[in-house]
């Protein structure tokens, strides 16, 4: 795969050397939980390896651990447990946080991640039985999968209804997962490959109306009795859709189908509360794109262990912007594979198709947004091609579309595109670091 085709994707090549031993660790820090990534190597009674990065040393004797984590600081923190097969579980002697020079003890207990058996990539199907209405870092992984693996499952459409018509989770754009994603670690990025995405169900639901963000106060008069139910019939032989029993105008229109994930997320850092699965941020989010379709990629940044993906609320058919409210919301068969690019950070949502690089700003006004998309698009060109600051502004003042990807929920989304043509003769990109 050439850089003109994919150029951060180079440096998101699967990885298959991980210690013997990784345990994720959660301590529990006046009712706030903080997770961590533990790497343990054995040596008669002797421990050694790293936490989040920091030096770990140690014994375990019989059943009993005892460790130090140093940080580069040089503070330390003292975790003596138990450990009962796959599972830890003690107290830790932690510097307060408000004062280095007090201690303070914390409970925390921690599961091992289970070692890979080979190394090739391997395709899970994976079937739901319940649904998040959250993006967060703590509810169990319902599935633990290595870069470079594929997940095949089925969402929901946005009001929890499955492709049989049977009501499956409340709605709010229920989700799938979260998919524990093993090797990832904050300062990280995931990036997720759409490899399909297929309709399953014949029709879809909308509304008519039009947004608040859209109505000036005469069309905010006019639209009084709108926001009514539409259903949309789905032929998925022809791949089209319309409007079920329309008449008038509308009673021969049809639209060609372009489904798509209105979800995808990681779950966001230690200091957050688990979010709305209809709300974004840096972490992705109800981002409500429609780039986030079948044969993109879409890059996130990881802020938890394992990352913790969650994906859902699919859609037919959306125009830029999700005008009426709602898309044509709908279930899907969905297949997905994920590739992980270590220690590079990014500040925002990217997806990359054939023929652009995409950044997403998401915040609670328009200009927000596009100073976010902005940022992402710069940190892009500079990061990933190696064009100085003054460099990516030019390439910016020549080059760059917004497009409005979402005005139908609590923030505004504006994403910034550049052609790859455009960017054909710029040096290939560095690869990134891999492990």
């Amino acid at each position: 795969m050439s850089w003109k085709v994919s150029s951060l994707l180079l440096a998101a090549l699967p990885f298959n050397a991980l210690a013997a031993d990784q345990w994720i660790v959660a301590t529990d820090l006046w009712g706030n939980t903080n997770y961590q990534t533990l790497q343990l190597d054995v040596q008669g009674t002797q421990l050694t390896g790293t936490l989040d990065g920091d030096r770990v040393s140690g014994t375990l004797r019989n059943r009993d651990v005892h460790f130090t984590a140093t940080g580069n600081d040089g503070q330390v923190y003292h975790f003596s447990g138990r450990i009962d097969e796959a599972r830890m579980q003690g107290q830790s002697d932690q510097p307060d946080t408000n004062n280095r020079a007090v201690r303070a003890q914390h409970a925390f207990s921690a599961w091992r991640v289970p070692a890979r058996t080979g190394t090739a990539a391997q395709r899970h199907v994976f079937t739901p039985v319940d649904y998040s209405n959250t993006f967060s870092a703590d509810r169990a992984p319902v599935l633990i999968i290595h870069p470079g693996d594929s997940v095949r499952t089925k969402t929901l459409d946005s009001g929890g209804v499955d492709e049989h018509g049977v009501t499956r989770a409340l709605f709010g754009n229920p989700q799938v997962g979260p998919f524990f994603v093993v090797g990832a670690e904050p300062g990280d990025t995931l990036a997720i490959t759409l490899t399909s995405l297929k309709l399953n169900r014949d029709y879809a639901d909308s509304l008519d109306g039009v947004v608040g963000r859209l109505k000036t106060p005469r069309v905010a008069a006019e639209t009084t009795g709108l926001g009514k139910p539409v259903r949309w019939e789905l032929d998925r032989v022809r791949g089209m859709a319309r409007p079920k029993d329309a008449s008038g105008a509308l009673k021969q229109f049809e639209v060609p189908v372009k489904p798509m994930l209105g979800g995808l997320a990681v779950a966001p850092g230690f200091g957050y509360p688990p979010f709305s699965t209809g709300d974004t941020a840096d972490f992705g989010g109800n981002m409500d794109f429609n780039a986030v379709v079948e044969g993109n990629t879409v890059y996130l940044p990881v802020q938890q262990p394992g990352a913790l993906l969650y994906l859902g609320d699919g859609h037919a058919l959306q125009g830029d912007g999700e005008t009426t409210q709602w898309a044509l919301e709908t279930s899907l068969d969905v297949e997905v594979r994920v590739a992980l690019v270590k220690r590079q950070s990014i500040v925002t949502p990217r997806v990359e198709s054939p023929t652009q690089i995409m950044t997403l700003g998401q915040a609670g006004s328009s200009d927000d947004a596009l100073r976010v998309a902005t940022s992402g698009m710069l940190q892009w060109l500079r990061q990933g091609y190696g064009l100085t600051l003054s460099e990516a502004t030019q390439v910016l003042g020549v080059a760059v579309q917004y497009h409005v990807a979402n005005l139908a929920g609590r923030s505004v989304g504006v994403a910034a595109k550049l052609d790859k043509a455009v960017l054909r003769t710029l040096p290939a990109p560095p690869p990134g670091k891999q492990d």
